[in-house]
């Protein structure tokens, strides 16, 4: 019997170290651990730590939301982790999947773990809507017709390549290629 420790942030710019950390400190031999939407139904790190857990393992996370956004991914797992007599316990919430309470409460977690994102997915898009209604446009703003006319005029000159021209004018090579193409 091992115990095995899962971390997961979203994004890049996030730091994994205090999940880590906690794990370590819970006596995991082993973490595995990512930067990944946990929305995403390809997580390698994940893949990769389901596959190393054998029977009998205790795999080991810091929160429910870490393993999974969506009720039916949690509870999917919650059943291969039965079937394959593998136990599951949550640092922040104490618990465990080996007693029936301990299952029964995993499931309603996973049901507001769901809600939760949903909820966040909901205001997100609310905020969007509400800097649209006043005027604001998300993304990266476009080129100005000077820099489009002057990466029109370099290829048409067929002086440079596409990469030279983008280093030129500051732009990537791809964009180079959309003025062009456009």
């Amino acid at each position: 019997m091992a115990k095995i420790g899962y971390a997961r942030v979203s994004t890049r710019d996030q730091s994994l170290d205090a999940q880590i950390d906690t794990l370590k400190g819970y006596g995991c031999d082993r973490i595995f651990s990512e930067k990944v939407s946990g929305r995403k139904t390809k997580r390698t790190e994940l893949d990769k730590c389901l596959d190393y857990l054998r029977e009998g393992d205790i795999l080991v996370i810091y929160k429910l939301d870490r393993l999974g956004r969506t009720t039916k991914q949690l509870i999917e797992l919650a059943q291969w982790f039965e079937k394959n007599d593998i136990e599951l316990q949550i640092i922040d919430m104490n618990i465990n999947t080996k007693d029936a309470m301990g299952k029964m409460f995993f499931t309603m977690m996973s049901a507001f773990a769901e809600l939760e994102a949903n909820l966040l997915s909901e205001r997100t898009k609310k905020g969007l809507d509400a800097a649209r209604a006043r005027g604001r446009k998300g993304g990266r703003p476009s080129l100005p017709d000077h820099k489009k006319r002057e990466i029109k005029f370099l290829y048409d000159e067929q002086k440079l390549t596409g990469e030279e021209i983008a280093k030129q004018t500051g732009v990537s090579r791809s964009t180079v290629y959309r003025i062009v193409k456009n």
